[in-house]
């Protein structure tokens, strides 16, 4: 393999990703950025080693342990076939609902992970914090979107509700 032409901030900046999916990430996720490390510091020329080898970057170590109520491998699946999820979900005030989602994509935060979906009991976009799922069936039946588009539109709805807060938040009505 020839040697991989990065420059030093490429590299610190794919290192710094990586070391944060390996901390943060699902076991599948973690692995994953392991083995890409892995492979970048056989790839690049010995005089960028140092910059994987002993970083000047780094990501603090994720000591919150993450109980998810779903497989996230196999929900990265279910996003990319399009199909539906029926998910048992507890609220922070503890009230507990069944909802059927179409799941568009997964975050990962600091201490949390969440699922951005639509929601079909409430009709619309919702986020579900990954650790407050109770239960997954994962439904063969497929939502009838396309992901770019529900992506899209996911998208539109995130950039409308962050304009309405900022507007509220500025005495705007």
């Amino acid at each position: 393999m020839p040697p991989l032409m990065l420059t030093p901030e490429e590299l610190e900046a794919a290192v710094l990703g990586a070391q944060w999916v390996a901390e943060r990430g699902d076991a599948a996720l973690a692995n994953a950025a392991r083995d890409l490390l892995s492979k970048i510091t056989a790839a690049v020329p010995p005089s960028l080693r140092t910059f994987i080898t002993e970083p000047t970057l780094g990501t603090p170590a994720n000591n919150l342990p993450v109980r998810d109520g779903l497989d996230l491998a196999k929900a990265r699946s279910w996003i990319r076939a399009g199909r539906k999820l029926r998910i048992r979900y507890c609220d922070e005030g503890g009230q507990e609902t069944e909802r059927v989602v179409w799941p568009v994509i997964l975050g990962y935060a600091d201490t949390v992970r969440l699922l951005a979906a639509w929601c079909e009991l409430r009709d619309g976009f919702r986020h579900f914090r990954t650790d407050r799922i109770i239960h997954t069936d994962f439904l063969d039946q497929a939502h009838g979107s396309t992901l770019p588009d529900l992506k899209r539109k996911w998208e539109h709805y995130m950039r409308t509700t962050r304009e309405l807060r900022v507007s509220k938040s500025h005495g705007d009505k």
